[in-house]
Protein backbone atom coordinates (compact mmCIF):
# COMPACT_ATOMS: atom_id res chain seq x y z
CA UNK A 1 0.00 0.00 0.00
CA UNK A 2 1.50 3.81 -0.98
CA UNK A 3 0.11 6.89 0.49
CA UNK A 4 1.08 10.23 -1.16
CA UNK A 5 2.49 13.35 -0.01
CA UNK A 6 2.42 16.27 -2.98
CA UNK A 7 4.61 19.48 -2.01
CA UNK A 8 1.90 22.12 -3.22
CA UNK A 9 3.36 25.24 -1.97
CA UNK A 10 6.92 26.77 -0.65
CA UNK A 11 7.04 29.08 2.16
CA UNK A 12 9.94 31.05 3.82
CA UNK A 13 10.95 28.43 6.24
CA UNK A 14 8.54 25.55 5.38
CA UNK A 15 6.59 23.42 2.47
CA UNK A 16 3.26 22.64 2.00
CA UNK A 17 1.71 19.31 0.99
CA UNK A 18 -1.46 17.37 0.49
CA UNK A 19 -1.64 13.55 1.74
CA UNK A 20 -3.82 11.21 -0.67
CA UNK A 21 -4.70 7.89 0.35
CA UNK A 22 -6.48 6.03 -2.51
CA UNK A 23 -6.95 9.34 -4.59
CA UNK A 24 -8.80 10.56 -1.32
CA UNK A 25 -7.39 14.24 0.35
CA UNK A 26 -6.68 13.31 3.90
CA UNK A 27 -5.10 15.93 5.32
CA UNK A 28 -2.70 18.64 4.70
CA UNK A 29 1.05 18.24 5.66
CA UNK A 30 3.78 21.05 6.93
CA UNK A 31 7.29 19.98 6.35
CA UNK A 32 10.40 22.30 6.46
CA UNK A 33 11.56 24.01 3.66
CA UNK A 34 12.82 22.05 0.66
CA UNK A 35 16.37 23.12 0.72
CA UNK A 36 19.64 22.14 -1.77
CA UNK A 37 21.53 21.66 1.24
CA UNK A 38 20.67 20.62 4.46
CA UNK A 39 20.35 22.36 7.82
CA UNK A 40 19.64 19.79 10.62
CA UNK A 41 16.33 20.37 12.19
CA UNK A 42 15.13 23.16 9.50
CA UNK A 43 15.50 20.97 6.24
CA UNK A 44 12.47 18.88 4.12
CA UNK A 45 13.62 14.99 3.56
CA UNK A 46 14.35 14.19 0.13
CA UNK A 47 11.49 13.41 -2.14
CA UNK A 48 11.31 9.58 -2.59
CA UNK A 49 9.66 6.08 -1.38
CA UNK A 50 9.43 5.33 2.41
CA UNK A 51 8.50 2.55 4.46
CA UNK A 52 6.21 3.16 7.42
CA UNK A 53 7.42 1.45 10.90
CA UNK A 54 6.53 1.91 14.30
CA UNK A 55 8.81 3.45 16.59
CA UNK A 56 8.07 2.52 20.39
CA UNK A 57 10.90 4.04 22.58
CA UNK A 58 11.69 7.69 23.00
CA UNK A 59 10.22 10.48 24.59
CA UNK A 60 7.90 11.75 21.84
CA UNK A 61 6.45 8.11 22.04
CA UNK A 62 6.30 8.62 25.62
CA UNK A 63 4.22 11.97 25.27
CA UNK A 64 1.77 10.26 22.68
CA UNK A 65 1.63 7.37 24.37
CA UNK A 66 0.10 9.77 27.35
CA UNK A 67 -1.69 11.23 25.33
CA UNK A 68 -3.50 8.39 23.09
CA UNK A 69 -3.44 5.56 25.48
CA UNK A 70 -6.19 3.41 23.70
CA UNK A 71 -4.76 3.81 20.45
CA UNK A 72 -0.87 4.90 20.52
CA UNK A 73 1.25 1.66 19.48
CA UNK A 74 4.43 3.63 18.40
CA UNK A 75 5.42 6.82 16.27
CA UNK A 76 5.04 6.43 12.74
CA UNK A 77 7.98 6.87 11.24
CA UNK A 78 9.68 6.88 7.63
CA UNK A 79 12.28 4.71 7.13
CA UNK A 80 15.88 5.16 5.54
CA UNK A 81 15.98 8.99 5.05
CA UNK A 82 18.87 9.51 3.26
CA UNK A 83 21.12 11.78 6.01
CA UNK A 84 17.93 12.09 8.45
CA UNK A 85 16.73 9.97 11.40
CA UNK A 86 14.03 9.68 13.13
CA UNK A 87 11.61 11.19 10.87
CA UNK A 88 7.31 10.73 12.32
CA UNK A 89 4.35 11.81 11.24
CA UNK A 90 3.16 13.71 14.08
CA UNK A 91 1.19 16.58 15.14
CA UNK A 92 2.34 20.54 14.95
CA UNK A 93 1.20 23.79 13.38
CA UNK A 94 4.15 25.38 11.78
CA UNK A 95 7.92 25.52 10.92
CA UNK A 96 9.09 25.47 14.51
CA UNK A 97 7.57 22.54 15.33
CA UNK A 98 8.84 20.15 12.65
CA UNK A 99 12.62 19.28 13.17
CA UNK A 100 12.25 18.03 9.48
CA UNK A 101 9.23 15.45 10.29
CA UNK A 102 5.93 15.83 8.85
CA UNK A 103 2.83 17.93 10.76
CA UNK A 104 -0.69 17.00 9.80
CA UNK A 105 -3.65 18.87 9.57
CA UNK A 106 -7.37 19.81 8.66
CA UNK A 107 -6.65 23.40 7.72
CA UNK A 108 -4.15 25.52 6.29
CA UNK A 109 -3.27 29.20 6.58
CA UNK A 110 -0.49 31.44 4.26
CA UNK A 111 0.86 34.66 6.28
CA UNK A 112 1.43 36.87 2.92
CA UNK A 113 3.46 39.09 5.01
CA UNK A 114 6.03 36.85 6.82
CA UNK A 115 5.30 34.53 3.13
CA UNK A 116 4.97 31.73 5.55
CA UNK A 117 2.34 28.01 5.54
CA UNK A 118 0.75 26.35 9.03
CA UNK A 119 -1.26 24.43 9.24
CA UNK A 120 -4.54 24.24 12.11
CA UNK A 121 -6.38 21.15 13.69
CA UNK A 122 -3.56 19.43 14.12
CA UNK A 123 -5.23 17.07 16.16
CA UNK A 124 -8.06 16.38 13.97
CA UNK A 125 -6.20 15.00 11.43
CA UNK A 126 -3.88 13.35 13.05
CA UNK A 127 -5.92 10.71 15.20
CA UNK A 128 -8.43 9.22 11.97
CA UNK A 129 -4.91 9.13 9.80
CA UNK A 130 -2.82 7.35 12.72
CA UNK A 131 -5.50 5.21 13.17
CA UNK A 132 -5.88 4.23 9.22
CA UNK A 133 -2.17 4.09 8.78
CA UNK A 134 -1.69 1.59 11.64
CA UNK A 135 -4.49 -0.60 10.50
CA UNK A 136 -3.04 -0.32 7.06
CA UNK A 137 0.14 -1.21 8.94
CA UNK A 138 -1.05 -4.48 10.62
CA UNK A 139 -1.96 -5.99 6.98
CA UNK A 140 1.23 -5.00 5.57
CA UNK A 141 4.02 -2.98 3.80
CA UNK A 142 2.58 0.55 3.79
CA UNK A 143 5.30 3.59 2.49
CA UNK A 144 4.92 6.95 1.57
CA UNK A 145 5.93 8.22 -1.60
CA UNK A 146 6.99 12.40 -1.15
CA UNK A 147 6.83 14.53 -4.58
CA UNK A 148 8.75 17.12 -5.60
CA UNK A 149 6.95 20.32 -5.42
CA UNK A 150 7.21 20.56 -9.43
CA UNK A 151 5.93 16.90 -10.39
CA UNK A 152 2.58 17.31 -8.72
CA UNK A 153 1.06 19.45 -11.12
CA UNK A 154 -1.40 20.77 -8.73
CA UNK A 155 -2.60 24.53 -8.73
CA UNK A 156 -0.61 26.71 -6.34
CA UNK A 157 -3.55 29.47 -6.45
CA UNK A 158 -5.97 26.83 -5.48
CA UNK A 159 -3.87 25.65 -3.29
CA UNK A 160 -3.46 29.05 -1.38
CA UNK A 161 -7.00 29.62 -1.25
CA UNK A 162 -8.78 26.13 0.33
Amino acid sequence: MEIHVKRVRQGENSTLSVLYIDGEHICYVLEDSVRAEKIKGSTAIPAGRYKLAFRSYGGMHGRYHRLFPDFHRGMIQLMDVPNFSYIYIHMGNNFADTAGCLLVGKTKKYFKKSHELEIRQSRKAYIPLYKRLAAMMEKGDVFVKIHELSSCGMNLVHAERT
